[in-house]
């Protein structure tokens, strides 16, 4: 593949081993300009492996091999330093605080070759190709319910599934129940940091939002309704 070098300076030794986690971003600032100079700025103390800008324009920031600086405190499926497992993709987009919009299609298939070509070198699970919000759900929303993940899937690069919408009310915040607990163990087992206690507290809804951002993208509003239930089922199904 092309790259365009954007040498970052925010990075450091890996510390278990080899990746085999893939996390994706949305760089949320106004311009691709801008994030590039963050993720090259010392002070910033971030970086990530790539950025993909909107004209699909890829620019390599960091070594695979080095841990960049992406996803911060973070877990999934029982790992915490994801920076140490994981190669992270930036994607220019202003994100939901400058004006968040669909990914111009340069930039999916750049992303999507590049995702390819990453795999070629490394062994990443398609239970592993996440976004941010995902792995650290309390605090980012990216890429957001706009990134086609389910054409990334369908591309061979991740999980997706269409299910019918399993009967029963909506579970919201503010709940306590065993169908609650039962919700919570499944995030849970699909990779998410959510022990199962019952409760359907405000982590349980961050976690709900970030599972429908990826999964069920048509209605992100924190209830677990029919279709997101059905949804997670049917991912267990395929890891299992």
């Amino acid at each position: 593949m092309d790259f365009i070098e954007a040498p970052s300076p925010n990075f450091g030794p890996r510390t278990k081993g080899p990746p085999f986690m893939l996390v994706l971003h949305y760089t949320g600032m106004p311009t691709g300009e801008a994030a590039l100079a963050r993720l090259r700025d010392p002070a910033a103390e971030v970086s990530a492996h790539y950025m993909v800008e909107e004209d699909g324009r890829i620019f390599r920031l960091v070594p695979e091999e080095r841990r960049a600086w992406h996803a911060g405190v973070s877990f999934w499926r029982g790992q915490t330093d994801i920076n140490s497992i994981s190669i992270g993709i930036e994607i220019v987009n202003p994100g939901h605080e400058f004006g968040y919009r669909p990914f111009p299609e340069p930039q999916v298939e750049a992303v999507m070759a590049l995702v390819a070509d990453i795999r070629t070198r490394w062994t990443i699970e398609n239970v592993d190709i996440v976004g941010h919000a995902d792995v650290a759900p309390d605090r980012k929303e990216d890429p957001g319910e706009l990134f086609p993940w389910k054409r990334l899937a369908e591309a061979g690069h991740g999980l997706w599934v269409d299910a019918a919408s399993a009967p029963g009310a909506p579970l919201s915040e503010g709940e306590e129940s065993a169908a609650v607990f039962a919700l919570q163990a499944g995030f849970t087992r699909l990779g998410y940091d959510l022990p199962p206690d019952g409760k359907f507290d405000a982590h349980t809804a961050a976690v709900v939002r970030a599972f429908q951002r990826h999964w069920r993208q048509s209605k992100v509003d924190g209830a677990a309704d029919g279709e997101t239930r059905a949804q997670l089922i049917g991912l267990l199904r395929l890891i299992a």
